[in-house]
């Protein structure tokens, strides 16, 4: 019969295909042998490391938003701006805590968001990428459907090829009656994970695009 695959040429292959931990594991079973990687709660004692680190990140962001959020978007962990910042946008907060959901949905965050076209797209890139690299998946695709059936999301955006090239960084212009606050945003990712829960964690901080962005952030802050 066929020589079956070694579990260092699985790793190997794993390794040269840039695949998430996750995917390894799913890979690693289907071949008939035991996941290499464990999944950790963030809420376990053995974390608690990890989430001094993040809580420091998020504090330090202040007066500017920051979130913390998992491979399928919801958001995790956010530090106060971030909720002075959706506070008065949305009196009441937003209505989801998955981040895609308050993108997509008109009933949330959408409503005061004025470049939505130019993030939704991006965000959109981002998922039709995840999807294909992790086929195995399905939370993810039926997020991919869920947003796609939003109304006044264009057709055209269910093909994996969305046109124009990513941006090196995310930008978002917030807007209400006279107010408006445009931010850009850098993503952080844990380098050499060995847990598939720090391999799936992105940490979101956001900075002031101009002088009236910055400027409401302080007062709103000092305003406490």
């Amino acid at each position: 019969g066929k020589a079956q695959p070694s579990r260092d040429m699985i790793a190997r292959l794993a390794d040269a295909l840039g695949m998430p931990l996750r995917e390894r594991n799913a890979l690693l079973v289907a071949a008939g042998f035991a996941p290499r990687y464990r999944e950790t709660e963030l809420t376990s004692p053995e974390m608690a490391p990890i989430r001094r680190a993040i809580e420091f990140i998020l504090q330090h962001q202040e007066p500017y938003p920051a979130i913390v959020t998992n491979r399928h978007w919801d958001i995790l962990l956010m530090n106060e701006s971030t909720r002075r910042v959706f506070e008065r946008l949305l009196p009441g907060g937003p209505r989801h805590v998955n981040m895609l959901r308050q993108i997509f949905d008109p009933q949330d965050m959408r409503s005061v968001l004025r470049n939505w076209e130019e993030l939704a797209i991006d965000v959109l890139r981002h998922l039709h990428n995840q999807v294909a690299v992790a086929p195995s998946d399905t939370k993810a695709r039926a997020l991919l459907d869920e947003v796609l059936a939003y109304p006044g999301v264009p057709a055209q955006w269910r093909t994996r090829e969305l046109g124009s090239t990513p941006q090196p960084l995310l930008n978002t212009v917030f807007g209400k009656d006279d107010l408006e606050l445009r931010f850009f945003s850098t993503i952080t990712t844990f380098g050499t994970p060995h847990d598939v829960t720090l391999d799936e964690l992105r940490i979101e901080c956001s900075f002031p695009a101009d002088d009236a962005t910055a400027d409401f952030c302080r007062k709103a802050m000092s305003a406490l």
